[in-house]
């Protein structure tokens, strides 16, 4: 005798609820999971970049350090560059003004420039003009001025001027 109309099924624990459960727990722990392994990516990334970043930062300190250490050179070297131009104008108007000082009946046939003093060879008519014209103008620039002379050929003299500036005078000067 049946007491039931229809067919029995056979009974699993997994029914439809339990499966739709199981469904929807595991599409959770995937996306859970995805999620953590994307953020895991992320801080790799991020570390990567970090420490290339560093990298790139210290390379620029160093190229920065060189471009100062190279900027120092060059403003050594224009400043040296200048220093020297300025004494080159300064020993040319020097002899400029060395050669104005010579008068025309004295003829000058070498001169030699010495860092305290200067010596001057040339042919004088006389010790006259030459003490007159050339002496007095060098015994107002340098401290100590010698003359010695020597007859040439046309009757004329040849000399020989030695002068010099005193070096304790010299850098008291250099001081001011």
């Amino acid at each position: 005798m049946k007491y039931s109309y229809i067919k029995p099924r056979k009974k699993t624990p997994f029914t439809q609820e339990l499966k739709l459960l199981v469904t929807f727990f595991s599409i959770t722990l995937i996306m859970l999971f995805s999620t953590y392994l994307f953020l895991v990516y992320k801080d790799y990334t991020f570390e990567k970049d970090k420490l290339e970043t560093v990298q790139a930062r210290i390379a620029l300190q160093e190229d920065i350090e060189n471009m100062k250490n190279q900027i120092a050179y060059i403003e050594k070297q224009k400043n040296l560059s200048e220093r020297v131009f300025t004494k080159n104008s300064v020993l040319k108007d020097s002899i400029t003004n060395l050669f104005d000082l010579v008068p025309e009946r004295i003829t000058l046939s070498e001169a030699k420039l010495l860092k305290n003093g200067l010596i001057l060879y040339g042919i004088t008519p006389n010790k006259d003009v030459y003490n007159f014209m050339l002496q007095a103008p060098l015994r107002s620039i340098f401290h100590k001025t010698y003359s010695s002379f020597y007859p040439a050929g046309n009757g004329w003299l040849r000399f020989v001027s030695t002068n010099y500036i005193d070096e304790a005078d010299e850098e008291l000067s250099n001081e001011h």
